[in-house]
């Protein structure tokens, strides 16, 4: 796989010609030397005395992370400008279960890789999970956050298409640190805060050991609390409707002409508490060996909120050929007169909005363990070489509940036994109330192990300096589950059915990578991976890298590279799940535009296949100090991608008379949606490119020092399965602006520091008609000062001008998409740190 042409051919051969020969040269020669220290770079197995390679990586430190008052991993990640689409988190209050996810290049979030200090993390959320749940991390333990913005499959395996997020923990503390954050709208909603601490000391014998625990919380933002937020309109109404109609004053049926206003019981900003533990220790052994390891336990407890159940039953209609002759509705005179009718199967549609019960509540216990040890040493071979052997463990485990879920088999039978109390409009008796609503509960994991080695150093040199290498191995085995409540397995449940999920597969992989100094200016990195996965079988992945180095001002790079992302246990094992999607009827049969889809998954599923491709420059010019800019082009491609069908486009296609379509997603051709169906294919595909541009300046004037940071993205294109989103906003895909840019501006004395930054998201079309929707340009400020060396403070303004969100015709929640803008509001934050 991933092998057809000749290129990727060649590139093989000279990755295993490099390494082969290099390996012997090693063997035939030992060299003493001065031993340098080195780093690990993300994107990399080899270890280099400084950050300079072809692939471009975004280094964000825990300064500039509490600096904008953010108290979540996912807050930070989706405000940079290389993210698109619309991960979900802490502003997503339908389907999330509270899983806050990172979405490079709007691509997916299955398929950027997040890492926690270079190895793998647990998936993890309510169970059977596609990719990381960043609200595990707390931003106490946060070091610095790296970007890398280029494909990784290479180095890292499955998952890496669209680049890596690596976050880098503290480690190597001596002391206390205690850390106050807090925040909250200038509307008097919406506060958070987290309380954290961090103690780290030395010992004689060469160790450190760091411990650290915080808390954060996060209360609600009621979506109709906004004076922005656009009304939501529902056929589903408290008092109910029968075939449409409803039952005016004088007891006649006629045409339901209002609608429910769900934005009343919906967040904005959904509810959580974070509970986190976390530790560090690096221990050395003797002058060649170390030992170091990490461990961190988080506790989330979190809730959406919805409106309260629409239910919809199907009621047989006495003296109907089909319909059951003892279980059934009797049609009055008045309800014949309103047009009521039982359809061709001898039934009649009953609706109604289950306010008596009350509102959905989505309540989440979700625990979280990773943990990893590892133990490394040196060899004295060549100019010396590095061992390392770790074994990583991770474990996510979830119980969920949804309050005030309605069970359709007993509203059904509650319906039949009190006709006059449903059809009548008035409030449900508590009886009633009792026999139709129940608690949803359902449980869920995720378990990872992982078993790796990786041998690397340099092998010799050549005239221009040494050829560095790394070579590695390692076991992965991925497990998932998620039982849904069983009324809801049966499908006697007013919400989607679900079947459960339970499933498992493994990985033995072999890398390998070299770095090649062919002259004082030209340094070429290869690297080549081979997997051999339990289900779908092998393989093989490339990247080639080059870095020309013209001169002290200017840097050129350039990398070309395959991927592959395995398919997950849920894509793999999960059965049946429906779903109610934004579509269009074009028949007219459907009243609600959220339309029931069922979902099916295939254990047969490929792996998705890739092919990246980034070429820029780093240019420092030499007659401004302090300044440095880079410029990328980037592109991805990805093909045989796991994905489900346009559903809207075969729904339109069946409409038209294509019986293929009809029968692929299970329609009547008469558009009867009952048995609707978007099969899970590798039928997808992705092509999205663009430029990223940053600008870095540090100078003094005015007595200051001054720094000012720039990152802009311009999107060229975005297809998906051949539909162009390009400069698109949509409440089902997110947005893909043209332009996204930050920029940073900070001015500091000996005590004290002002930082101004702006957030730019220019101006997209509705997908739906190509109608313009407005850009918007947040604005944040923030002041901090220093009283001594242990205590500092800081206050800002988030959305200092309380810019409201652009309004997207179908937006997910309100009339926009949260996902992509801004739905709190102004928000002022500050934050205490003390250490000694």
């Amino acid at each position: 796989m991933f092998t057809k042409n000749r290129i990727a051919q060649s590139v093989k051969l000279a990755v295993m010609a490099s390494l082969s020969v290099g390996a012997t040269a090693a063997m035939a020669e030992e060299a003493a030397g001065a031993k340098v220290e080195r780093i690990a770079v993300t994107g990399s197995r080899i270890q280099r005395q400084d950050m300079e390679t072809a692939s471009p990586v975004t280094v964000i430190s825990a300064e500039s992370i509490r600096a904008e008052g953010y108290t979540s991993v996912d807050q930070m990640l989706q405000t940079q400008t290389s993210m698109a689409g619309a991960a979900v988190g802490s502003t997503t209050n339908n389907g999330s279960d509270g899983v806050a996810q990172v979405d490079l290049r709007g691509m997916g979030a299955q398929r950027t890789l997040v890492l926690l200090n270079g190895r793998r993390m647990v998936n993890s959320g309510s169970g059977a999970d596609s990719a990381v749940d960043l609200n595990s991390i707390p931003v106490a333990m946060i070091a610095r956050v790296e970007i890398l913005k280029d494909g990784a499959s290479a180095v890292y395996g499955s998952d890496a298409i669209a680049g890596v997020v690596n976050i880098i923990t503290k480690k190597d503390f001596d002391g206390f640190q205690f850390d106050l954050n807090g925040s909250g709208t200038d509307k008097g909603d919406g506060e958070t805060g987290e309380l954290s601490a961090l103690y780290g000391f030395n010992t004689e014998n060469g160790g450190n050991y760091t411990f650290g625990a915080a808390y954060s919380e996060r209360r609600g933002v009621i979506q109709a609390d906004r004076s922005w937020t656009e009304a939501g309109y529902s056929s589903y109404i408290p008092t109910g409707t029968l075939g449409g109609k409803v039952r005016d004053a004088d007891g006649n049926w006629v045409k339901r002409t209002t609608g429910y206003d769900f934005t009343q019981d919906s967040w904005y900003q959904t509810p959580s508490k974070r509970y986190s533990l976390f530790a560090n220790m690096v221990q050395e052994l003797s002058d060649d060996l170390v030992l170091n390891g990490d461990v961190l336990y988080t506790k989330r407890k979190s809730d959406q909120q919805m409106a309260p159940q629409p239910a919809s039953v199907m009621l047989d209609v006495c003296g109907e050929p089909k319909a059951d002759a003892i279980r059934c509705v009797t049609l009055d005179q008045a309800m014949l007169d309103g047009g009521i009718a039982a359809d061709e199967t001898g039934r009649v549609e009953y609706k109604r909005r289950t306010n008596d019960v009350g509102p959905r509540v989505y309540n989440q216990d979700t625990d979280t363990l990773r943990a990893s040890v590892a133990l490394q040493g040196t060899l004295d071979a060549g100019t010396g070489m590095t061992w390392d052997l770790s074994y990583t463990y991770g474990k996510n485990k979830a119980d969920t509940w949804v309050e005030n879920s309605i069970n359709a088999v007993n509203t059904a039978n509650a319906v039949y036994d009190n006709q006059d109390a449903f059809f009548s409009g008035a409030p449900l008796t508590q009886d009633i109330i009792n026999q139709i609503g129940y608690l949803e509960e359902t449980n869920g994991g995720n378990e990872q192990n992982i078993v790796s080695g990786v041998l690397s150093g340099e092998l010799f040199d050549l005239d221009a300096g040494a050829v560095g290498f790394a070579i590695g191995a390692e076991y992965r085995r991925d497990s998932g589950y998620y039982n849904p409540d069983p009324v809801i397995v049966r499908g006697e449940g007013t919400a989607a059915q679900q079947d459960p999920t339970k499933g498992a597969y493994d990985v033995i992989s072999i890398y390998e990578e070299v770095s090649v100094p062919f002259s004082d200016k030209l340094t070429g990195e290869f690297a080549l991976r081979f997997d051999d996965y339990s289900t779908f079988g092998k393989a093989t992945t490339w990247k080639v890298g080059l870095t020309y180095v013209a001169n002290d001002q200017l840097m050129l790079r350039t990398v070309a590279a395959t991927g592959f992302r395995a398919p997950n246990v849920s894509e793999l094992f999960g059965g049946n799940t429906q779903s109610f999607d934004y579509l269009e009827d074009p028949w007219g049969n459907e009243q609600d535009a959220q339309i029931k889809v069922n979902y099916t998954s295939d254990a047969n599923i490929q792996p998705e296949e890739s092919e990246s491709y980034t070429a820029g420059l780093v240019y420092s010019p030499e007659f401004i100090d302090g300044m440095s800019m880079t410029l990328d082009y980037w592109r991805f491609k990805v093909s045989n991608a796991i994905t489900r069908l346009d559903a809207q486009q075969g729904l339109n296609d069946c409409h038209a008379g294509d019986a293929a379509a009809c029968e692929l997603f299970m329609i009547t051709a008469d558009g009867n949606l009952e048995s609707f169906t978007n099969p899970l294919t590798n039928v997808g595909t992705q092509d999205t490119s663009g430029i990223d541009f940053n600008l870095s300046y540090n100078f003094e004037a005015l007595g200051l020092d001054w720094h000012i940071n720039n990152d802009l993205t311009y999107l060229l294109n975005f297809e998906q399965d051949g539909n162009d989103y390009t400069n698109t906003i949509d409440g089902n895909f997110g947005g893909y602006a043209r332009v996204r840019n930050n920029l940073s501006l900070k001015a500091g004395g000996e005590d004290w520091d002002l930082m101004y930054y702006n957030r730019f998201i220019g101006e997209m079309d509705y997908l739906g008609d190509g109608s313009a929707v407005d850009s918007v340009l947040y604005h944040n400020i923030v002041a901090s000062y220093h009283l001594n060396d242990g205590l500092s403070m800081s206050v800002g303004v988030k959305n200092f001008t309380d810019v409201k969100p652009s309004y997207v015709e179908n937006g997910s929640d309100g009339g926009t998409v949260p996902e992509v803008y801004d739905t709190i509001g102004r928000q002022i934050y500050g934050s205490v740190t003390y250490k000694f």
